[in-house]
C-alpha cells in the first residue's frame, strides 16, 4: 500500500455535518479505478475541521466503501494524547495504516517532532506514514529528522511536499538514500508526481485521484512502466488544473471540481473555509474544458 497510487478523497460537507454518500462515491471510485490505497482524513479530507466522532464515522465509512483496498487514516491533532485516540480509532473501523502530520499551535521543535513519532509508532499496531506538509503544518523536517524518524520502528513511508520546478530529481536522489531501504518515498504536489515517479518516489500521495482517479492511474501505469514521454504527456494535459492548484491551493480547486464535473452534489467545506470566488469558479470551469475532462 506504500507504493503506486494513493487516492486522497475530499471529505464532502453537507451544511454542518458531514456528506457520509458522496464520501462513500469518492472512495469507491478510487478502489474501482485501481487505486492501491486511499489517503482518508488527509488535508484534502478536512480532517482539523471535524471532531473526533466525525472524523471515526468517516473512517467506517471509508473502510466499508473501499472494497479491500487499504486505507490510510489521518490522524493529526495538536495533542499526542489526541493523536493516539484517533489512531485508536482508526485500529477499531479497520484502516490499514497511519497518516499524521506534526500538527500544532506553538512551534515544534525537532525533539518534539522525532518524540510524536517514537510514540505514536510504539503505541499503535499501525504503520506509520510521515506526513511532511509545510505549508499547513509550519513545521519544516530536515533530511537528518526525516532520516533519524524513518528509523523508528513502524514507520513505513515518507510523504515529502513538491520540490521547486526543475529540482524534482535532485530533490529526490539526495533524501532517498538516506532512509532505511523498507521505507517507501513518497510525493505530494500533484504537479510534479510524473517528475518524481520517474526519479525514483515509490508513491504518489495524490489529490486529483481522489476525483479523476482514472487519469491518475493512467498516469502512474506509464510512470511504473518506465513510459517517460507518456507520463510527462499526461501530467502536461492537466497543466490548466495544476495552475489552479499553485494559485488558489489544491484542496479549494479539488472541491470545485468535484462539484462542477457532479461527482459531489455539493462540495461545501467546513467554516471558516470558503470555496473559489465566482473568478475563480470560473476558471476551474475553464479548465475543465481546456482538459476534456468528464467524471
Amino acid at each position: 500500500m506504500f507504493d503506486g497510487l494513493s487516492a486522497f478523497p475530499l471529505t464532502p460537507m453537507d451544511g454542518e455535518s458531514v456528506d457520509l454518500k458522496s464520501l462513500g462515491k469518492l472512495v469507491s471510485r478510487a478502489a474501482e479505478a485501481g487505486a492501491d490505497s486511499l489517503g482518508v482524513l488527509g488535508s484534502t479530507g478536512n480532517y482539523a475541521y471535524l471532531s473526533r466522532e466525525e472524523r471515526r464515522t468517516v473512517l467506517e465509512t471509508a473502510v466499508g466503501a473501499a472494497n479491500g483496498v487499504p486505507v490510510l487514516a489521518g490522524v493529526g491533532a495538536v495533542r499526542t494524547r489526541d493523536v493516539l485516540a484517533h489512531a485508536g480509532d482508526a485500529h477499531s473501523a479497520g484502516a490499514s495504516a497511519l497518516l499524521l502530520a506534526p500538527v500544532s499551535y506553538q512551534k515544534l521543535s525537532d525533539a518534539e517532532v522525532f518524540g510524536l513519532f517514537e510514540t505514536v509508532a510504539s503505541e499503535s499496531d499501525l504503520p506509520v506514514v510521515v506526513y511532511d506538509n509545510p505549508g499547513t503544518t509550519g513545521f519544516s523536517f530536515s533530511d537528518d529528522l526525516l532520516a533519524r524518524i524513518a528509523r523508528i520502528p513502524g514507520v513505513a513511508s515518507i510523504k515529502i511536499p513538491p520540490p521547486p520546478s526543475g529540482e524534482v530529481a535532485a530533490r529526490i536522489s539526495k533524501l532517498k538514500p538516506g532512509l532505511p531501504e523498507q521505507v517507501s518515498l513518497g510525493i505530494s504536489g500533484d504537479w510534479v508526481a510524473a517528475e518524481a515517479l520517474l526519479a525514483g518516489c515509490n508513491v504518489w500521495y495524490s489529490v486529483i485521484a481522489g476525483v479523476l482517479p482514472r487519469h491518475a492511474r493512467t498516469l502512474v501505469d506509464h510512470a511504473i512502466a518506465g513510459r517517460r514521454d507518456l507520463a510527462l504527456a499526461d501530467s502536461e494535459a492537466l497543466e490548466p488544473l495544476w495552475s489552479l492548484f499553485r494559485t488558489y491551493g489544491s484542496l479549494r480547486v479539488t472541491a470545485a471540481l468535484a462539484e462542477d464535473l457532479g461527482v459531489v452534489p455539493s462540495s461545501a467545506l467546513p467554516l471558516p473555509l470558503r470555496g473559489l470566488d465566482s473568478r475563480g469558479r470560473e476558471k476551474v470551469a475553464e479548465a475543465i474544458g481546456q482538459c476534456n475532462l468528464e467524471a
